[in-house]
């Protein structure tokens, strides 16, 4: 059951998400045909800084609005103190922003936001829980601040910068360990009620299959991404198949040495197991869009994560895939399916650029 955050009482209204907010401008301009696009690019000037943090390392950089990273720079992420984590990102602003008038900053993490983009609900990461991490850093920065959830930033980026350009119902999914997702609706990333749309990876695709760390069984992640991958190639080289021995040689005759990255880097080499493996994760990755294509009907799906060093090898399954089981196949418009353009920093990308929409909007 949802918890409100503290202060709010549950079933009281909530305000939309400050990117989520169109301008009385903009809806004026709306009316005679001008979109939201338009209104992105007039009178945005100035640099952002966006901040991408993983449970390893934090990634910063100046982001121009035309979405170009002109400085970078990172730290290792400090442990689970919140406070320590403040202070690696105050650090992060202060160098980046020398020689840099710096508008806003962008923080995108993995992790629940709430809808004012002001709390963390929760972070995997991190020890942030109901977080008011907006306010903290906006009083030692004295800066806009956003926070994104990182699949949703990695989106934004890709809608305006990236794939996904020129395209107003876009579908993200990052594979990787599991499969994150986000959207972008007409000019907004689109969070539903709550504030934690996008959890595609846990839609149960096969009930009864294999468990999932959420709790369920037969989660599109447990056959759809790089861990999947590198499961099934462990079991067969478990299994002393033959198909597995360039496998096994691979990883010095260790099985449990064998994943995901392995797997494709011998699949682009020519392996020929390894190529099988990946074309049925490429299956199930096209079956699970064509269930989001039947709820959503988005006109594009950008396909993001290290997964997607596989290239066609993994995205040709899965269109056919999809094209396969489309509901209503041969009597509608069908989705692309595309590559990611902007690779690992698209995230801190997004982060930036949303901070920049979101404080001008706010103005």
């Amino acid at each position: 059951m949802y918890a409100p955050p503290p202060g709010e009482q549950a079933g009281s209204p909530r305000r939309s998400a400050p990117w989520r907010r169109r301008p009385a401008a903009y809806r004026a301009r709306a009316r005679h045909g001008e979109g939201f696009r338009e209104h992105l690019r007039l009178g945005r000037k100035g640099l952002a800084i966006g901040i991408d943090i993983g449970g390893t390392k934090v990634a910063a950089g100046v982001v121009d609005a035309e979405g170009r990273i002109l400085r970078e720079a990172r730290r290792s992420t400090p442990g689970n103190d919140p406070r320590a984590v403040e202070r690696v990102i105050v650090e992060l602003v202060a160098e980046l922003g020398q020689g840099h008038r710096i508008w806003s900053v962008g923080i995108g993490a993995a992790g629940w936001m709430d809808l004012d983009g002001g709390t963390v609900l929760f972070s995997p990461h991190l020890a942030w829980r109901n977080e008011p991490l907006r306010a903290n850093l906006q009083r030692l920065l004295r800066r806009p601040v956003l926070l994104a959830n990182d699949a949703d930033a990695a989106a934004w980026a890709e809608w305006r910068f990236g794939a996904g350009q020129g395209e107003d119902r876009l579908v993200c999914i990052t594979l990787g360990t599991g499969i994150g997702g986000a959207m972008v609706m007409d000019g907004r990333v689109e969070r539903g009620r709550f504030g934690v749309a996008g959890e595609f990876g846990h839609q149960v695709i096969m009930p009864g299959g294999h468990r999932c760390e959420c709790g369920n069984r037969g989660c599109w992640e447990q056959y759809a991404s790089g861990n999947a991958l590198g499961r099934e190639a462990r079991l067969l080289a478990i299994a002393n198949s033959p198909m597995a021995q360039d496998l096994l040689t691979a990883v010095g005759g260790h099985a449990d040495a064998i994943t995901g990255a392995v797997v494709t880097e011998l699949a682009l080499a020519g392996d020929s197991a390894s190529r099988e493996l990946l074309e049925e994760v490429g299956e199930w990755l096209g079956l699970g869009l064509a269930n989001l294509a039947a709820a959503l009907d988005p006109g594009l799906f950008v396909i993001g994560g290290g997964l997607c060093s596989a290239g066609d090898l993994l995205v040709e399954p899965a269109r056919k895939a999809f094209a396969r089981n489309l509901t209503g196949r041969g009597f509608r418009p069908v989705a692309g399916i595309e590559l990611a353009a902007l690779g690992p920093k698209a995230g801190l990308i997004g982060a930036a650029d949303l901070s920049r929409v979101s404080s001008r909007v706010r103005s």
